[in-house]
């Protein structure tokens, strides 16, 4: 664990695929998944202004030298006005990023899809998260993509959990393995020189 401590300061792009990039079902989940994970990570949450030039915006996040997690409101495949779009920007920035799905995006082929867009372009993906629904770790290991966990939307343990560990606690656990998940990733792509 002491590698984990001397790890650079964490700077990762949260990203959604979806109609008007998150705006649809990726609207529901992605503000909730950036605080959530922000607070599970113990970093700053932030928004990548759109509507501003993307690369000044990039520009002003990359400089900021405290740990941060920021959220692209939009759909990473979306064009740019200036030509391009956010994941080739994103790979050309060389910028880690997650990629964070709802649970109704599993039967679809938004995780492969979104993977292979990112890889495309060569954006360093961290991993892919899913927020809500029923996790199914045997199905995601079957995908072969890089699966990181589930982020409950509403974390309620309450039916299936034992009577003598309260809800919050298993909710942690959950959380924490997650988290390491994520660091330790962060840890191979700083070996890697990409983070």
């Amino acid at each position: 664990m002491a590698a984990l401590t001397s790890l650079p300061p964490l700077h990762l792009v949260l990203l959604a695929q979806g109609p008007a990039a998150g705006l649809g079902a990726a609207g529901a989940f992605l503000p909730l998944a950036t605080d959530r994970l922000a607070q599970l990570l113990g970093v700053a949450p932030r928004t990548l202004d759109c509507a501003a030039d993307p690369h000044g915006a990039m520009t002003q996040l990359t400089r900021c030298p405290d740990p941060w997690l920021a959220a692209l409101p939009l759909d990473p495949g979306l064009a740019l006005d200036s030509g391009g779009h956010w994941a080739e920007l994103l790979g050309a920035w060389r910028q880690p990023s997650l990629l964070v799905l709802g649970h109704d995006q599993m039967a679809t082929g938004m995780p492969a899809a979104g993977t292979a867009l990112l890889q495309r372009w060569q954006v360093p993906l961290v991993g892919l998260i899913q927020c809500g629904g029923p996790w199914d770790p045997d199905a995601r290991r079957r995908d072969g993509l890089p699966w990181l966990g589930c982020l409950e939307e509403q974390p309620n343990r309450q039916a299936s959990r034992p009577t003598d560990i309260p809800a919050e606690a298993l909710t942690e656990v959950d959380d924490e393995a997650l988290a390491l998940r994520l660091r330790w990733r962060w840890a191979q792509l700083d070996r890697l020189g990409v983070a």
